[in-house]
């Protein structure tokens, strides 16, 4: 059995006419705006190292003052009973 279609027509036709359009290129992230963004991150990741370096710093020296042993050996302290 074979299909008859009118003059014009075809069983392809119109297949092409469906899709998308292609896509703009990509320009790989380099717009207008690309690379701005470096300086301000690297300052802020400087403050950020500065403000560890202070908070080891800090936490060094109260470790410092910590006695080696908590047992009191006065007797004033509270009992564990």
């Amino acid at each position: 059995m074979t299909l008859l279609l009118p003059t014009g027509f075809s069983a392809v036709a119109g297949v092409g006419t469906l899709a998308p359009p292609a896509p703009a290129p990509d320009p790989g992230g380099q717009g207008e705006d690309f690379g701005k963004a470096a300086p301000v991150a690297l300052v802020v990741l400087l403050l950020f190292f500065l403000a560890v370096a202070l908070l080891v710093r800090s936490m060094n020296k109260h470790l410092r003052r910590i006695p080696k042993s908590f047992e009191d050996d006065s007797g004033t302290g509270p009992r564990a009973e």
